[in-house]
């Protein structure tokens, strides 16, 4: 039996919300990472991802107040993770250009035009820098001694 449009769409919205629950979960976790390097920008990335998860969530129910597509919400976050990776001590500042790359191409969003011009190759960067920042954490993780010195260094620097 084909169960068409209405069918899928049916099958892939749980699995829409549990993907964007598990982006939730990696935007706390990297708020919590990346607060060390730099408080505030940390917080506004979380902000922007947020943000995002929010747009895309009511994108699907038609609910959205703006316009504006997610992934522009994305491109500001993984520029911002960029640059705190790059910022960084713990994780290598290769993956925070990558990731910086990647925010540039999410940001082609923000003129639908531009995104369906230069498609699928605005879309390349993300992949890559997201999915090396993610295999990076995977098998190697941070650098603990470097992490807590940058938590120790930001700690007395707010007191």
């Amino acid at each position: 039996r084909d169960i068409g449009v209405t069918g899928v769409q049916t099958c892939a919205l749980p699995i829409y919300l549990l993907a964007t629950a598990f982006y939730i979960v990696v935007t706390v976790l990297f708020y919590s990472l990346y607060k060390p390097v730099d408080k505030k920008l940390s917080l506004i990335a979380a902000l922007f991802s947020l943000a995002g998860c929010t747009l895309g969530v009511l994108r699907i129910f038609h609910l959205a107040p703006v316009p504006i597509n997610p992934l522009v919400c994305f491109g500001f976050y993984c520029l911002l993770i960029g640059y705190l990776t790059f910022r960084s001590t713990f994780l290598p500042g290769i993956l925070g250009v990558l990731m910086a790359l990647g925010g540039l191409g999410w940001m082609t969003f923000l003129l639908p035009s531009l995104a369906r011009s230069l498609s699928p190759y605005n879309l390349a960067p993300g992949m890559l820098g997201e999915g090396l920042l993610t295999l990076w954490l995977l098998a190697k993780g941070v650098n603990v001694e470097r992490w807590r010195a940058q938590a120790r260094a930001a700690a007395s620097r707010r007191s």
